[in-house]
């Protein structure tokens, strides 16, 4: 019984890694409105060293249209708008001198509904990889030795509705960014 336990309790833990990462992805997909996590993964070059732009600078979005980022030291600035654009995220970076300023341009229906099937695709993956753990620990939870049908039986049980509340969150996850990008 004790065994099942800690089964459960790494299902658990994996089906939680899957939704935070889920969710990251999902906060990196752009929804119209300026966002400092838009620019996460972008790298900067800084002193020879690949460093996360959010490491050497300051990311704020004073309002819905645009994001403002000051580098702690202003020798970085043609170093962030290089590489903003070799991130490749469509955005078009502009400096006053003092910092990188980044207008957000309005999305177009199209553009929404591309957005909204990436969405989909990140959150379908999520769903996969939480099958894939169920699968996994019903598995093993098959193979443990000196433990009755019944007892396997609960721990399925028990997988099987982690399962369904960690596809839940997803679904909901999915339904709110999806009129995130929808909403003009």
């Amino acid at each position: 019984m004790e065994e099942i336990e800690l089964f459960l309790e790494d299902a658990r833990d994996q089906m939680s890694k899957t939704l935070s990462h889920v969710a990251t992805e999902v906060s990196k997909i752009r929804a119209g409105k300026a966002s400092p996590a838009m620019l996460d993964g972008v790298m900067v070059s800084y002193y020879g060293a690949m460093s996360p732009l959010n490491q050497v600078a300051s990311i704020t979005a004073p309002e819905a249209r645009s994001l403002f980022i000051k580098p702690w030291e202003k020798t970085l600035i043609f170093e962030i708008e290089k590489a903003i654009m070799a991130a490749n995220l469509g955005l078009t970076p502009q400096n006053d001198g003092q910092q990188v300023i980044i207008n957000i341009p309005m999305l177009t229906e199209e553009r929404r509904k591309q957005l909204v099937k990436q969405v989909a695709v990140e959150c379908e993956q999520g769903k996969v990889s939480i099958r894939s753990i169920r699968k996994d620990i019903n598995e093993q939870l098959k193979k443990i030795k000196g433990v009755s049908e019944d007892d396997v039986k609960n721990g399925e049980e028990k997988v099987q509705k982690q399962t369904d509340e960690a596809i839940a969150k997803i679904d909901a996850l999915m339904k709110k960014k999806e009129s995130e990008i929808m909403t003009v």
